[in-house]
Parts: structure tokens; sequence; C-alpha cells
């Protein structure tokens, strides 16, 4: 296939295993590249690559990368010093980040792009599911593995392309949409922007490249997202103005992301019908880590599992399952990141109100050092300071030990960024 103008026939990923890594090498292998891959260790996502025939190997070793490679693509979480990034570098293979690729293959089609702090995954995994329900074909990347198709691609036939962007590290920039849905807007990423404003001057940046055939769906009255529109050249779509949507998922950030999927199909296909958009969201089924129901504990303690890492996420989650459990609320959170934890750290205290018991396991450090400014110890006393009993733990195995005994009736979630999703199963396996 044509990337930019290179013709490829051979590309290696590193960091395959990465939610959106394991869509790119889907949509590559899908379209003739010869695709091989690598990761540090196996999950439920390199799991779903080989059942699709591509072999993934682990660990990272020069050797993975094939002479013949005609590039690479890495996963942000692959640093320059990486064994293989290496081998590219010494072989003179071109190397593309994950999103650099991805403006590549989605320049030549009508893109529609799902950004925001909060609820894109979903929302992408709506609006994908409104199209294809209603006989469109699109092209479709999200950021997790979509229960109503079995994948986190979808190979399309038209020229639609229906993809999760990120603004980490101005990512959401390497895109061309026609259309950008902006769900919500609140800092994060706080290692990379230092401030909401510096946040929000990437997202003007977006904005601006909307042309004027195109459009922006949000909530123009949001106050992060109205001080920015000024430099948008495109029609404004007030996602708001949709109805509250029925649906299988609980909680009313759900609802809003479904008023987002509904406005931006509106949009994309002018003739899909009230009724047809309201059947698929009511059909929708969710995504693997959003809300996601695990099954019960030996004690018939119901288990939940969910990505949230940001305080607004984990205050409005737990609010919604508190809203359907009768017993205690039993919360395990993995921090993810040091600066997120620190620069955050008093909202991620008081997002935890609607929890009975709270299990904090150690800081996800993932691409960041511990410089000793924050600790799962602190926010753990923090957290006590507004009432609500907290604990920190040093193992999966602690928090284990402390939930496995959750009574009838008590529900467990288990939330972050990180891997706290594997205590979730076997706390569901360990009957």
């Amino acid at each position: 296939m044509r990337i930019g103008e290179r013709i490829v026939e051979r590309v290696h990923c590193i960091g395959v295993g990465g939610i959106g890594m394991s869509a790119l090498a889907q949509y590559l292998r899908d379209h003739g590249v010869a695709v091989t891959g690598s990761d540090r260790e196996r999950s439920p996502v390199t799991e779903l690559l080989e059942r699709k025939g591509i072999a993934v190997i682990v660990p990272q070793r020069p050797e993975n990368v094939p002479a013949d490679t005609d590039a690479v693509v890495y996963s942000d979480a692959v640093p320059e010093d990486n064994p293989e990034r290496v081998r590219a570098a010494e072989s003179d293979i071109p190397q593309y980040s994950y999103f650099s690729m991805l403006g590549e293959i989605s320049a030549p089609t009508r893109t529609v792009a799902v950004a925001g702090t909060h609820g894109k995954t979903t929302t992408t995994g709506m609006l994908a599911k409104i199209l294809i329900d209603a006989g469109g074909a699109p092209t479709v990347i999200v950021g997790s593995i979509m229960k109503d198709f079995g994948s986190n691609y979808v190979a399309g036939d038209s020229d639609l392309f229906v993809v999760e962007a990120c603004e980490y590290r101005d990512h959401l920039l390497e895109l061309s949409p026609d259309v950008l849905v902006v769900t919500n807007l609140e800092w994060d990423h706080t290692d990379y922007f230092p401030s909401l404003a510096a946040l929000q001057e990437s997202f003007k940046k977006a904005l601006a490249k909307v042309p004027e055939h195109g459009a922006i769906v949000t909530n123009p009255s949001h106050p992060n997202i109205a001080a920015i529109l000024g430099s948008a050249h495109a029609r404004v779509i007030d996602y708001t103005k949709e109805p509250a949507y029925g649906l299988q998922l609980p909680g009313a950030f759900n609802v809003e992301n479904a008023r987002a999927a509904a406005a931006a199909a509106r949009f994309v296909s002018p003739s899909i019908t009230d009724a047809a958009i309201a059947r698929s969201l009511a059909a929708f089924a969710g995504a693997w880590r959003r809300f996601e129901y695990k099954g019960k504990t030996k004690n018939g303690a119901t288990v939940y599992d969910d990505y949230a890492h940001h305080p607004t996420a984990i205050e409005s989650t737990l609010a919604a399952l508190r809203g359907k459990t009768e017993g205690k609320v039993l919360v395990a959170f993995h921090p993810h990141l040091y600066s997120r934890t620190r620069d955050l750290f008093e909202a991620f205290s008081r997002s935890f109100k609607d929890a009975d018991k709270v299990f904090l396991a150690p800081i996800y450090a993932a691409r960041e050092k511990d410089d000793g400014s924050v600790s799962s110890e602190m926010l753990a006393e923090r957290i006590r300071a507004h009432g609500v009993d907290a604990t920190a733990l040093g193992s999966f195995d602690a928090l284990f030990a402390e939930l496995a005994d959750a009574k009838p009736g008590d529900a467990i979630m288990t939330m972050g960024a990180g891997d706290i999703y594997k205590l979730a199963d076997r706390l569901v396996a360990s009957k």
C-alpha cells in the first residue's frame, strides 16, 4: 500500500499489543501489508491479534525486526532506546509513531475523529454501530475491544474512516478530520500539558483544521470548550440537543456519549432516521474495560472493571455503580502516572465519595520515574480526610486478599488505566 510517497509492503509494529497499534496492524494486514509485531508481554489484545493471524513476538529484541521491513511503527510507550527501534535506526528503516501512521492512512479518506477527555471510546463505538446498522461501511479504529464487533477494528469498504483520537502530545493534530467530535474537555495528560490553557490551545488548532464543509460536534456550552470555539471555521453542532436515548449502559455520562454519537451520525448520514439511531443505541453492548461486568466472586459479590483514571470519570462511574448496588461499593484503584496523581491530587481525593471502601494499588509508573512527590499512601490518607475509608496496599495479591471475601450484594469495581483488570479477572476466576 502507499504511505505518502512510498510503497510499503512489510511493516513491523513495536508495542503491537497497544489498543491503537493492534487495530492499525489489522488495518495494514487487510490492505495487503505483511505485518509482524512484538510486545513486552501477552494480553487479551495480543490474543485477539493471534486469533486473526497476526503473530506477536514476546519479548522485544533487535532480531525481531525483519531485514526486509519497509517501515517500523511504534506506540507511545516505546522509547527511542527500545532495542527494536535501535535496530531500525541502524538499518535506516523509516519509523512512524502510531498517530503519524494513522494520519497517513486516514488522510485520503472522509475522517470522523472522536476526541475529548472522557467518553471518546464509547462514543466512537456508538457512532460506528449506528452507521453500520444503517447500512454504512466505515473503517473503524477504536480504543477498546467493542463487544458489538468483537474487536477494536472494523474493516470497511467505503471512504468513511471513524477513529478515536487522542490529544496527548498533540497526536490529534496528526489527523485531518472532516468531522471532529469533542465530547468534553478537562485538564489531563499533565506530564505534557502544563495547564488547562495549554490543552485548550492544542484543541483550538484541531478545531481550526476542520474544513468549512465539515462539522464540529460538541457541547458549545461547556465552559472549557466555549472558550476555544472562536478558532472554528466549520459548522458547530450542539449534541446536547439530542434526546436522552435508552441504553443498556448505566450512567448519565453514557447518555451524553450517545447524544454525541447520534449528532455525528446525523451529519455523516443525513438520511438516517430517529428510530434507527434509537435502535442502534439501545442495542449497543459496550466495550472492554468500560463499566464492564466481569461476573461474581465465590461469595456472590458482583465485579465490574473500568478504565477510569481521571477524577471526573471515577466520580461519575462510581455514582452510576452506587445507583445500582444494594450492598457496599468496594473499589480497587490503580493510580496512573505520578504526574497525573500529583497534579490532580485533590480532585482524586474527592472523587470516591460514593465508595464505602477504597483500596489503592501502587501508582502505575508507565513512562515515568518516582520522584517521591506523591504516593498511593498519601492519596489514601487524603481520601480518608474526606470521610471515605481508604487503604494503600503494596500488591495486587494484597488487594485480592481484601476483596475476595466481599459479601453477596456488594459490588467491586476495579479502576485504572494500567493492568488492574487482571485483579477483576482473578476475583471472578477464584470461585
